[in-house]
């Protein structure tokens, strides 16, 4: 099962990752592997120290108005190989886009984006912008470029 949403009232954009790796699973939160490069991301476009704590890291998205969470409820998947998730049970985003001012919704990849646009997409009507993968195996993305492409979801 997926982690439940990190929002409150102030929430303004909502960034959607595939599913919870079995390193976030074991440390319980959001890109918990220590290679994925989101905190960094995060930290570098807020001008704030990387948090390190799960309370650091809510506070952070928070105070900024940015929502967390993941487009699978469920699913099957191989590791962390988003490549292989199938049966896929989506999160209810519409219910969340309710209870915010969330207008506008990022993904963390590709992956995520095609699964939004598929699952979630059709039932909420609020599309959104696909942002190359902060996961370690995405590589080729150095963090100086990861900060560049995330810069968007300060200006769109």
């Amino acid at each position: 099962m997926s982690f439940p949403p990190v929002f409150d009232e102030r929430s303004r954009l909502l960034i959607l990752g595939t599913y919870p790796s079995p390193k976030s699973r074991e440390t319980g939160f959001y890109y918990g592997h220590p290679q994925n490069r989101f905190w960094p991301v995060m930290a570098g476009l807020l001008r704030e120290p990387v948090p390190c704590t799960v309370c650091e890291k809510t506070c952070l998205v928070l105070r900024h108005g940015i929502a967390l969470w993941d487009v699978c409820e469920s699913c099957e998947v191989d590791g962390a190989s988003d490549a292989s998730i199938r049966q896929v049970r989506p999160n209810d985003v519409g219910w969340l886009l309710r209870q915010t001012g969330i207008r506008k919704v990022f993904c963390n990849g590709s992956t995520a984006r095609k699964l939004y646009d598929r699952h979630i997409l059709p039932v909420c009507g609020l599309p959104a912008a696909a942002l190359p993968s902060t996961s370690p195996a995405n590589a080729r993305w150095t963090l100086p470029l990861l900060l560049e492409a995330w810069q968007r979801i300060l200006t769109d």
